[in-house]
């Protein structure tokens, strides 16, 4: 398809440009999707602010959780046809690199990415089409398909974290992370403590099943604060991290009872460190470990949780906003108003 489309731009960061482009021209296995709904994402808002490792070019359209519909298939796909409700991820693994063939694929070293979702047309590789590309059942609508990537990353994250019923999980951040871990953790039989700084999204996490909510701007000490909503205030039994804060790290880490599991999933700026009291951490048996990223396999099961509504994708969207007001949705997140944003085109 020939032709001009509008799209933001990255330059650098804060500097966002909405301008005309060429429509991408595709290959013989990739296919070209008219964008429905693209959301945005706090990784988004990252890059705006300060850019991403992914965006290794001056002038690249951003955005990577999206919907929309195929109008331009290569002659090697069969198995979509143009007019095909499709969501995407965006990245694929290898399959053939070290960390692939020990079947650990989201630290693939040859990781496929496709980012553009803020634009009016986005081409899918062929391997991400193959791979990781569902067709959207007509009761789901573009807004909920397109929270795939985000919900497969956090279906990765409580995995990892071993929640078993009625064990008692805090986790801290109520961004849109956050609250997806909450809906996940709830799943899993958990009782759910958030802590947040804000008011606003401590509702959010209430709404979303957290039990217990803790303001942590009105606390002096949050670890305290967390400890005391369980027994014997010996801590919890699961500690996630979804803010990306070394100082929460830290604190995270101090929030578990011996045994604990402790999951920093939110990505810290590179080049911090944080401190682990190694006494702690030898005698108390804790579990300490990163989680990054999702896997085709995390993919299916983001994709039959939101196909299953099991859990409410519609409370995600706080609010529609035109493609030209992109940098007005991503400050509004910055100020941690609202959830996510769907930007339409």
């Amino acid at each position: 398809m020939k032709g001009k489309m509008k799209a933001q731009l990255f330059y650098g960061p804060e500097d966002v440009r909405y301008e005309n482009i060429n429509i991408p021209e595709i290959g013989d296995d990739e296919a070209l999707v008219k964008i429905k709904s693209a959301l945005t994402c706090g990784s988004d808002l990252k890059t705006y602010r300060r850019g991403h490792p992914t965006m290794i070019k001056e002038a690249s359209v951003f955005g990577h959780e999206w919907a929309g519909d195929i109008v331009e298939i290569g002659s090697d796909v069969d198995n979509f046809k143009v007019g095909d409700r499709i969501v995407a991820v965006n990245s694929v693994p290898c399959y053939e690199c070290y960390y692939c063939k020990l079947e650990r694929y989201s630290l693939c070293e040859n990781l496929i990415y496709n980012n553009g979702a803020y634009a009016e047309y986005i081409k899918i590789p062929g391997k991400i089409l193959k791979k990781n590309t569902y067709i959207i059942p007509d009761k789901i609508d573009y807004r909920e398909a397109a929270l795939l990537e985000p919900l497969a990353c956090v279906a990765h994250g409580i995995e990892e974290s071993n929640i078993k019923t009625d064990d008692m999980v805090v986790i801290n951040g109520a961004g849109p992370i956050g609250l997806m871990f909450i809906a996940l953790a709830r799943l899993k039989g958990a009782l759910v403590i958030s802590v947040d700084l804000s008011d606003e999204r401590l509702e959010y996490a209430k709404d979303f099943g957290a039990d217990y909510t803790i303001n942590a701007s009105k606390e002096s000490d949050q670890v305290a604060a967390v400890k005391e909503l369980t027994e014997d205030k010996k801590g919890v039994d699961v500690a996630v991290d979804a803010t990306g804060i070394p100082e929460v790290w830290e604190m995270t880490i101090l929030m578990g009872r011996k045994g604990a599991t402790i999951n920093l999933f939110g990505g810290c700026v590179s080049g911090t460190s944080v401190n682990i009291d190694t006494q702690l951490l030898h005698y108390s048996e804790l579990t300490i470990k990163g989680v990054y990223h999702h896997t085709p396999y995390y993919v299916k099961k983001a994709f039959d949780l939101i196909t299953s509504r099991q859990i409410d994708t519609v409370k995600f969207i706080t609010a529609d906003m035109p493609l030209e007001k992109l940098v007005s949705a991503l400050e509004l997140m910055g100020q941690q108003k609202g959830i996510k944003y769907n930007i339409t085109t």
